[in-house]
């Protein structure tokens, strides 16, 4: 299975809890990708991923070239092979 990794993808997530609560929760979780504090829920407004409230986040997943260009965007949470493949397809 292809992961992200494999596919020379940089993972991240975006949540607009504190930093803090972010170093916890990415130890507990033992993620391997960095956590960025969207406290104004700005990058969640940018990529269409507030829910009806403006207050809610729902769960998505985008990916960027490297160009700033999106190749791909899902509400949810897809399988990293998932997202890898499409965006092998993309390039």
């Amino acid at each position: 299975m292809t992961t992200l990794r494999d596919a020379n993808v940089q993972p991240f997530g975006v949540n607009p809890a504190g930093v803090a609560s972010h170093a916890a929760y990415a130890m507990k979780m033992r993620f391997d990708f960095p956590l960025i504090a969207d406290h104004g829920r700005a990058i969640a407004r940018l990529y269409g991923a507030l829910k009806f409230d403006l207050l809610g986040i729902q769960r998505s997943v985008v990916g960027i070239h490297r160009d700033g260009t999106v190749a791909y965007a899902v509400r949810g949470a897809p399988p990293p092979a998932e997202v890898a493949a499409a965006l092998a397809r993309a390039r």
